[in-house]
């Protein structure tokens, strides 16, 4: 399919006036040296020099639709959001699938996390849920974030990912157990972004009417079916088609085959949170479903592509902290961290005004801040007073809190997070590792073997395989097994 430019007329430059001649720069004679005063060639120039910005530190390869969110339950005793306030309302989507650790021009099929950024246009303004296609994550604390990502990047020495690296911060952070045993399993490498789940991962607060709390755990289930690729069909497909992903989804929505996934929570009210067996706001660790059974709550549908990659994914800001009434944050230590660095991040990325875009502005409700200027500023605001409280009519505080307080006591500190009864670094990483089949386990022991034989310290190997062997006897005896044969 072609998108077609409906722009006709003359070429002009970009103050408006026609263009001559775009086939020749201006010289001081036939065969002569190029002038300065030939404007459009210096424009072209200098605009082309400025065409990119800087890619995202993680999540840099991505791909983008627009779609549609509809409600099929009632689920207005958890939540007041207007957005989720009656079965079959729908709210216009835009989500952003991507890799975690490779640059922009990275293939696609590699083993690595995607995210799952979803931005949702309501009434009250958009409300964004940035996850992944994993319920889990590697850390459980913000503070270890720069740390994780260097080591998933590339060495400052080498210019390369080193496993070293990788494996070292891995077996020294032993959280990472269950994040990694889902990530070098089948699930690791999708065979496209269609065709796996999405998580909000985090837990959130949701609130009713009635100021009642609820924590929440999202799930989006593909209604495609779970496919995955096999480290050796990945290695083919990123070699003969680094855009696959991209790819299949752009074509999927030209013909009409528009990806769904049906939405779920679990809930879990919060008096329960305190004294529950895991804790409820640690990023690497999940619910069990026999405690918090899933419940669907709406349809995902992607439904129309974007006309321009720059313009509407690579420009496309999503952060944990735009809530709306109904919705907020929890405890967890790595969402806190968020509701920090994204926003900082797309203000350094894309621009103090970044939210004035197409893509991220509201789109069924209006923006009405006492923000002003900055780098690229369209005046949107024309002589409006830009102070508040004022007597000219200008917007005003509601007095009414997005979502409940939360109680607080004790002394200021570096405080590890409370520990429930049922915590460790490896309960759950065993427990996925049981729930696999045979021929799922020798996959996924294959490609942790692969990767951990590259290390050159036995020790940091040793102690990554220890890790595993507390998650389970039989998956550390083995993993240790395949390691040993391969590194002879």
């Amino acid at each position: 399919m072609t998108v077609q430019d409906n722009i006709t007329g003359p070429l002009t430059t970009e103050s408006g006036a026609p263009v001559a001649d775009n086939q020749n720069s201006e010289t001081a004679g036939v065969g002569g040296p190029v002038l300065i005063q030939d404007q459009h060639l210096i424009e072209k120039l200098a605009h082309f020099n400025r065409e990119r910005i800087p890619e995202r530190i993680v999540h840099a390869r991505g791909a983008g639709a627009y779609g549609t969110f509809t409600v099929t339950a009632d689920v207005t005793k958890y939540t007041r959001a207007a957005f989720l306030s009656e079965v079959g309302k729908q709210t216009e989507t835009f989500l952003r699938f991507s890799t975690v650790a490779g640059n922009l021009g990275s293939a696609d099929a590699v083993r690595d996390p995607r995210g799952f950024a979803l931005k949702f246009y309501t009434e009250d303004g958009n409300y964004d849920l940035v996850g992944n296609n994993t319920p889990v994550f590697f850390i459980k604390d913000a503070i270890k974030f720069p740390d994780f990502i260097h080591t998933q990047k590339r060495d400052p020495y080498t210019g390369s990912q080193e496993a070293d690296n990788v494996w070292d911060f891995w077996g020294l952070s032993p959280e990472s157990t269950h994040q990694v045993t889902w990530l070098f399993g089948d699930r690791g490498i999708p065979a496209s972004y269609r065709h796996m789940n999405g998580y909000g991962s985090h837990t959130y607060q949701w609130n009713n009417a009635a100021g009642e709390v609820f924590w929440v755990k999202y799930h989006f289930k593909t209604d495609q079916g779970i496919k995955n690729l096999t480290t050796a069909e990945a290695a083919e497909t990123a070699g003969l088609d680094p855009d696959s992903h991209q790819r299949d989804l752009r074509e999927a929505i030209e013909r009409g085959d528009f990806p769904t996934w049906t939405v779920q929570v679990q809930i879990m009210p919060a008096a329960e949170a305190a004294n529950y067996r895991f804790n409820p706001f640690d990023l690497t660790k999940v619910w069990p479903h026999a405690d918090y059974p899933p419940i669907e709550i709406g349809k995902l549908e992607l439904n129309r592509n974007p006309q321009n990659i720059f313009a509407e994914v690579e420009q496309s800001i999503f952060s944990p902290a735009h809530f709306v009434p109904g919705i907020g944050p929890s405890p967890d230590k790595m969402l806190q961290g968020r509701l920090f660095a994204y926003g900082d991040a797309h203000r350094y990325r894309v621009g103090i005004n970044a939210d004035h875009l197409p893509v991220n502005r509201p789109h069924a409700a209006e923006a009405r801040t006492y923000s002003r200027d900055g780098f690229l500023y369209d005046g949107r605001h024309a002589g409006a007073k830009n102070y508040e409280p004022n007597s000219f009519g200008g917007p005003a505080e509601t007095g009414r809190p997005l979502w409940q307080p939360s109680p607080v006591s004790g002394r200021t500190g570096d405080h590890e997070a409370p520990s429930h009864a049922e915590d460790d670094d490896f309960v759950q990483a065993g427990n996925l590792y049981r729930l696999m089949s045979e021929e799922e386990k020798e996959r996924l022991i294959q490609n942790l073997a692969q990767f951990i034989s590259k290390v050159s310290r036995d020790d940091i190997a040793q102690r990554a395989i220890e890790n595993f062997r507390k998650a389970d006897a039989d998956y550390g005896k083995r993993l240790e097994t395949a390691v040993q044969a391969l590194r002879g």
